[in-house]
């Protein structure tokens, strides 16, 4: 008796077929026709083309019914089948796409061993791929950024101004991704005076080489400072008005000539501020030494290139400063008040992707699983913390400000103070976020949850760790507390930040007392 397989439909599970178990030699065939299709390509008329992918699929299929829906979900879109759908045409290059990315997901096999059966299940991040257009649109997965030269014409966009930041413009990731550009043969000019925290002279110094090289457009490239300057770029060189009539305070936004503002394409390479999905970009004010942040509709980018290959050389303080900023706007936008369940459920699964994700790729920076799922928080946060930030960025803007450290592990000191400091208001919401990402005992769990995080990456558990020789007098830290009282983030904690409790929040974290 022969053996069967019965092919269910992901879509509602009923049986729509039934065939031989196939066996090796009729997969070998299989993939040899689809192989013999992609070579043949151009002179081989679409029906045939369509015989030769569907034997693929068949025989796929025959080996495991989740193949093929497997793959489909990896291309962004759901399994359809036959009459459900288009006509011939249609169905021929829906059957061709699916083909050639099983193709690609199978590894070479030795001529002698035959075609290898493979599960495609080992490989699903590493070959995840897949288009978002929330909340814009956002071209996701490994070597995307090859397609740059196609989303600099969907935009309309002809002479860029590529910014990035100085350390970065040396590397080869900058060189590889210019000669893509090169090969495109796309005009272009570059600018990298940005500092890790940008200032008024840096936007400054951008918009003068983007009117001199008559750009039409930036292509912000890097981590969070070269994305809010390059967005800050392509917003303000158009406007007549300071930057700071621009600041994120009711609606100053709607001062700006919206119709000066240059289209932004934004390609990061770290995986913490999300501001690649985000509609504000953050400038230090170098008179007061206060961080603004700039808003305007229009600072959203048209559209993300997110390639998790762009941050394998990020280094392991990079990894683990940015990993857990993008916790940071999680955390703090879930625990905000307000209602937003939208917010929320984002909120809540970008941590639990930070948690299972940023240790891996904090020991291992050629992880692609991993750099791909903090690429994901990272955008996850800048979406959900549009319902609001809280005391965790309203102390970490001034000490930024002031002593120029990374925001993100400034961020990753002051986390465990916050938490411990809001908790009579936060302690059901963060017992129903640890049972969701796995972390027993409720507040307290997570709460050490978070300081082992902070350990196995290496962050300081102190202020003093993080800012050498710091000696911080009565009057300073007076400062830095009225500073952090008056951040706009302020207004989203969900205890009230006073001065007296500011001051004691940085106490607490320049000796270490949780």
């Amino acid at each position: 008796m022969t053996e069967t397989v019965k092919l269910k439909s992901p879509i509602d599970g009923s049986i729509y077929a039934e065939r031989p178990v196939a066996t090796d030699q009729a997969i070998n065939a299989a993939v040899e026709l689809a192989r013999a299709a992609q070579e043949k390509w151009a002179r081989t008329p679409i029906v045939e083309r369509g015989k030769y992918m569907l034997a693929m699929l068949e025989a796929l299929v025959a080996i495991s019914d989740e193949i093929v829906p497997e793959i489909a979900w990896q291309m962004g879109r759901p399994v359809r089948y036959g009459g459900e759908f288009g006509g011939v045409k249609e169905r021929t290059n829906y059957m061709v796409e699916i083909a050639e990315a099983a193709l690609k997901s199978v590894p070479a096999s030795n001529p002698k061993d035959g075609f290898r059966r493979y599960d495609f299940r080992k490989t699903k991040m590493s070959k995840l791929i897949s288009k978002w257009n929330y909340p814009t649109t956002v071209r996701f997965g490994a070597g995307r950024i090859k397609e740059l030269p196609e989303v600099l014409a969907a935009t309309g966009i002809k002479r860029p101004l590529f910014v990035t930041d100085p350390g970065l413009a040396k590397l080869p990731v900058v060189a590889s991704t210019l000669r893509i550009l090169d090969e495109a043969k796309v005009p272009y000019g570059v600018f990298s005076e940005v500092k890790p925290n940008p200032v008024e002279s840096n936007l400054t110094a951008g918009i003068a080489v983007f009117k001199k090289g008559k750009h039409d457009g930036v292509i912000a490239f890097g981590g969070g400072s070269a994305l809010d300057l390059g967005k800050l770029i392509a917003f303000q060189a158009g406007q007549v008005r300071p930057v700071w009539d621009f600041e994120d305070v009711g609606d100053w936004w709607t001062r700006a000539n919206s119709d000066a503002i240059a289209p932004i394409i934004a390609v990061p390479t770290t995986a913490g501020t999300g501001s690649e999905v985000g509609r504000a970009g953050v400038i230090t004010n170098e008179e007061t030494h206060t961080k603004k942040v700039i808003f305007h509709p229009k600072l959203l980018p048209a559209i993300v290139i997110a390639d998790p290959e762009l941050s394998v050389g990020m280094p392991s303080f990079i990894t683990a400063g940015t990993g857990m900023d993008a916790l940071a706007h999680c955390l703090e936008a879930y625990c905000a008040p307000g209602y937003h369940p939208m917010a929320d459920g984002i909120a809540v699964e970008g941590i639990r992707l930070v948690f299972e994700n940023l240790p891996k790729a904090y020991a291992n920076g050629k992880d692609l699983v991993a750099r791909a799922h903090m690429m994901s928080a990272a955008a996850m946060g800048a979406a959900a913390f549009q319902k609001g930030l809280g005391a965790i960025h309203s102390l970490s803007h001034p000490i930024g400000a002031l002593y120029d450290t990374h925001h993100g592990m400034t961020n990753a000191v002051f986390m465990p103070y916050v938490l411990a400091f809001n908790r009579d208001s936060i302690e059901e919401r963060i017992a129903r976020l640890a049972a969701y990402c796995g972390i027993k005992g409720g507040f307290d769990g997570f709460a050490k949850a978070v300081i082992k995080l902070r350990k196995e990456l290496k962050v300081p558990h102190a202020l003093p760790g993080l800012i050498k020789g710091l000696d911080m007098d009565k009057k300073r830290k007076g400062l830095i507390a009225d500073m952090a009282v008056v951040d706009p983030t302020a207004g989203g904690n969900p205890v009230k930040l006073t001065k007296k409790a500011a001051l004691t929040l940085l106490e607490n974290a320049i000796a270490g007392t949780v």
